[in-house]
């Protein structure tokens, strides 16, 4: 069986492999067409290898990358058609580079964050790094980084806040700056039972007016002046028995209106 010729670009490092290529698209299924197959990817490890290094301390081991850009490599050589006439490389550096990109987007991140977001990450963290070196030892401003990455200073906003997506912080870990165990989830609020006492209000408020003034009287003194039954039959001049009758009838009649408008 004829060995892959390895003779290089004059421009690259790239392995010759258009012959290879060639035999593959002839070649029906089988054991031979397998071993070109993966004498062609083995030519191309390299650099993939190289395309894998890019990204590096970005928060994942590079073995993992090497191993995400090796599929997006075989997945080139198994889509790659030599009869268009490119050259392998133009069309294996997208796809593979494609691929690693796809990885950090689908696995990497914490909180889910918009394409476009993350597209904005990216520039904004090139443009903070490049600055970092010629502002005389301070940060970066929004307006410095929206210029020199070439977006608007509202894009450049979502670009430094995505920064902080990537990962995420426990509830449970220990804020900075503090000695007594104060941790994240000791800063966060808990359900506001007041909430369904506004709601219930505004759906009260207009049906109240629609009741008798005596009734109107007599609910107010009981639930917002915190008068007994007694109290307000000695003001109003009758029975406690009617005052509680009243203030039942009232309540039932509030209710069944506001669940009859509901539904």
């Amino acid at each position: 069986m004829r060995t892959l010729a390895h003779t290089k670009h004059p421009h690259d490092d790239a392995p010759d492999t258009a012959e290879a290529f060639r035999r593959l698209a002839a070649l029906p299924p089988g054991e031979e067409r397998d071993r070109v197959r993966q004498d062609i990817v083995s030519a191309w490890l390299p650099m993939a290898d190289r395309l894998a290094g890019r990204f590096r301390n970005r928060g994942e081991a590079l073995e993992d990358l090497r191993q995400v850009a090796a599929l997006g490599l075989v997945k080139a050589v198994d889509r790659y058609d030599s009869t268009r006439g490119a050259a392998f490389e133009s069309f294996a550096v997208p796809t593979i580079t494609g691929e690693i990109k796809r990885h950090f987007r689908d696995h990497m991140w914490t909180l889910h964050v918009p394409r476009r977001v993350q597209d904005l990450r990216g520039r904004v963290r090139l443009a903070y790094q490049e600055l970092s070196h010629s502002v005389g030892g301070r940060a970066p401003t929004v307006a410095e980084i929206a210029e020199k990455a070439g977006m608007t200073e509202e894009e450049a906003v979502a670009g430094l806040e995505a920064l902080d997506s990537f990962t995420a912080l426990s509830l449970d870990a220990e804020l900075p700056g503090t000695e007594d165990g104060y941790t994240l989830v000791d800063a966060l609020g808990g359900p506001d039972p007041a909430l369904d006492v506004v709601v219930d209000r505004e759906a009260v408020k207009p049906r109240l007016r629609t009741l008798p003034e005596r009734e109107q009287r007599i609910l107010y003194m009981r639930f917002f002046r915190d008068m007994t039954q007694s109290s307000i039959a000695e003001d109003l001049g009758i029975s406690q028995m009617h005052v509680s009758r009243l203030i039942s009838r009232c309540c039932s009649r509030l209710r069944e209106d506001i669940m009859r408008d509901a539904a």
